[in-house]
C-alpha cells in the first residue's frame, strides 16, 4: 500500500523511479553508500551582454572549469572548492554571474536567467535495488555528476532490464530468480559510471594535478585504439552482462544485422518481447519456442551477409542469451530459453 498525494494505491510491486532524493528509497530502508560533493557546479541558459568575453567550448581555467556553448547563452561552470552550503536555495542572476566571473577571469555581464540548476559531484549507490517487492531504479539507485550523460543512460538501461522481467513477474511466466537477476545485471554498470565520473571531474580540476593527469589522459585518447575506446564506454557499447555461454555474442547488445528480405534485427524489438531466430530454417530450433509464444516471437530469415551464425535468441531488452554458429547445442539453446523465459 502506497499513500502518495493524497491518493493511496495498492499494488503487489513498488519500483522507485523518484530521483536522487527517492522517498521510497529511504522509507523502504536501502543503503545508500558512496561519496559526498567535493565541488559546486551550475547548468543554466543565460543572457550574456558582452559573449565575446567568453572563450567558446570548454576551458579550464585556475579557478575551475567552464563551458560556453554550443548553443547561445547555454553554459556549465564548476567551481573545486566545496560543495555549496545550500544546494536547495534558488539560483539568482547574481550568483551565476559572481561564478562565471571567478572561474573565467573575466567582468562579463549577464542579462537574464532562462533555467539554471545547481548540481555537485556527490556520488552514491544503493548496495541492492530490490528489497522484496520494493525496486529501485535511474536514480533512486544511484546518483553521480551530470557529466556526458551517463546518469540518462543509466536510468534507461535500468528501465530496459528491470521493466520485462518485472512483467513476466507480474503475469506469472517468470522463472522464480528472474528478478534478482536486475540487480546482478545493473549494479555493476551503476558502479563503473560512478567510478567514471569520480575520474572525470578530477581531470577536470585546477590543481597541478589535475593537470598532469589530464596531459596523461589526452596522449592515451590521442591513439587510435584509445580513442576507440573512449568511445565505446562513453556510449556504452562496451558493456556485457555475465550470461552463461562462451559465444561472443552471448551478454552483449544484439547487432543490428540485416537481412535478405531488407529488414534489420532492430525493426523485430519493437515488441518488447524475446526473438528466437533461425537462419537456417531448422525446424527444431523453431519448435523450442512452443509453448511461449506469448512471451517470444520466432523468426525464420536469411541473413543478408555471408556468416556462420545459424541463429540467435534476443532477451526482451536487447541483450542476446544464446547464439550458435555451425555447430548447434540445443539442450544450451532450451536452457537459455527457459532461463529467461520460463517453462
Amino acid at each position: 500500500m502506497v499513500h502518495a498525494g493524497g491518493t493511496t494505491v495498492r499494488s503487489g510491486w513498488l519500483v522507485g523511479c523518484d530521483g536522487g532524493r527517492s522517498t521510497v528509497r529511504k522509507l523502504a530502508g536501502f543503503e545508500f553508500p558512496g561519496t559526498d560533493p567535493q565541488i559546486s557546479a551550475y547548468s543554466a541558459m543565460v543572457e550574456i551582454a558582452d559573449p565575446q568575453k567568453l572563450a567558446p567550448g570548454w576551458k579550464r581555467t585556475s579557478r575551475g572549469t567552464y563551458v560556453n556553448g554550443p548553443m547561445p547563452g547555454r553554459i556549465l561552470i564548476m567551481e573545486f572548492d566545496g560543495p555549496p552550503e545550500d544546494r536547495d536555495a534558488p539560483i539568482t542572476l547574481e550568483e551565476l554571474q559572481t561564478s562565471l566571473r571567478k572561474v573565467s577571469g573575466t567582468d562579463v555581464t549577464l542579462d537574464a536567467v532562462y533555467a539554471a540548476t545547481r548540481w555537485t559531484d556527490n556520488a552514491r549507490q544503493a548496495s541492492t535495488y530490490r528489497m522484496g517487492r520494493v525496486l529501485l531504479a535511474g536514480d533512486a539507485a544511484h546518483v553521480l555528476a551530470p557529466i556526458g550523460a551517463q546518469g540518462l543512460n543509466l536510468g534507461i538501461g535500468d528501465a530496459i532490464n528491470l521493466g520485462w522481467k518485472l512483467g513476466g513477474t507480474v503475469n506469472g511466466w517468470a522463472p522464480k530468480m528472474l528478478l534478482d537477476t536486475y540487480t546482478l545485471e545493473r549494479h555493476p554498470m551503476g558502479a563503473w559510471a560512478l567510478q567514471w565520473t569520480r575520474a572525470v571531474v578530477a581531470l577536470m580540476g585546477p590543481k597541478r594535478r589535475d593537470l598532469a593527469l589530464t596531459s596523461i589522459v589526452a596522449d592515451v585518447i590521442g591513439d587510435r585504439g584509445g580513442a576507440t575506446s573512449l568511445a565505446k564506454r562513453i556510449s556504452g557499447v562496451w558493456q556485457r552482462y555475465d550470461l552463461p555461454g562462451d559465444h561472443p555474442l552471448v551478454g552483449r547488445s544484439a547487432p543490428d544485422l540485416e537481412f535478405e528480405d531488407g529488414t534489420r534485427l532492430g525493426e523485430y524489438c519493437r515488441e518488447g518481447r524475446a526473438l528466437l531466430f533461425n537462419f537456417n530454417d531448422d525446424v527444431r530450433i523453431s519448435a523450442l519456442g512452443a509453448g511461449r509464444r506469448d512471451r517470444l516471437n520466432v523468426i525464420v530469415t536469411r541473413l543478408k551477409a555471408h556468416s556462420d551464425l545459424t541463429a540467435l535468441f534476443v532477451r526482451p531488452d536487447g541483450f542476446v542469451a544464446w547464439a550458435a554458429n555451425e555447430r548447434l547445442d540445443l539442450d544450451d539453446a532450451a536452457s537459455a530459453l527457459s532461463t529467461w523465459l520460463g517453462t
